[in-house]
């Protein structure tokens, strides 16, 4: 089934795209661009309230391997984790992007599904 209004494709997108607010410095800015953006506009289209929810899944779920990641960099693995999760989250957001923006529904690899 493909989103054919062009408004929720938009902010479904933009919900996605929020996520990478962590790459110019705002502390948890990957889990609270996807939520504020989710918050405001999950009553308007049911597209952005999946899609939402999704990105607030794997970006939490991206947190919890980064710290598991943080904890190991004392056994020295944690420094390729890091690097190798900071890899994925960057593409696969982009990936989700894109998909939203087609209107298509996308369900991240690896995620946590804490919001139902």
């Amino acid at each position: 089934m493909l989103e054919a209004n062009k408004d929720a494709r938009t902010w479904a997108t933009v919900c996605h795209l929020s996520a990478l607010l962590a790459l110019v410095g705002v502390p948890l800015g990957n889990i609270l661009g996807p939520l504020v953006i989710w918050l405001i506009k999950r009553n308007d289209h049911s597209f952005v309230d999946d899609q939402g929810k999704e990105a607030i899944n794997f970006q939490i779920s991206m947190t919890i391997y980064g710290i598991i990641a943080g904890v190991l960099v004392f056994f020295l693995v944690g420094f390729f984790l890091l690097v190798a999760i900071a890899i994925v989250d960057l593409v696969f957001v982009i990936m989700a992007a894109i998909k939203a923006n087609d209107g298509e529904i996308y369900r991240y690899p690896l995620s946590i599904r804490i919001i139902q």
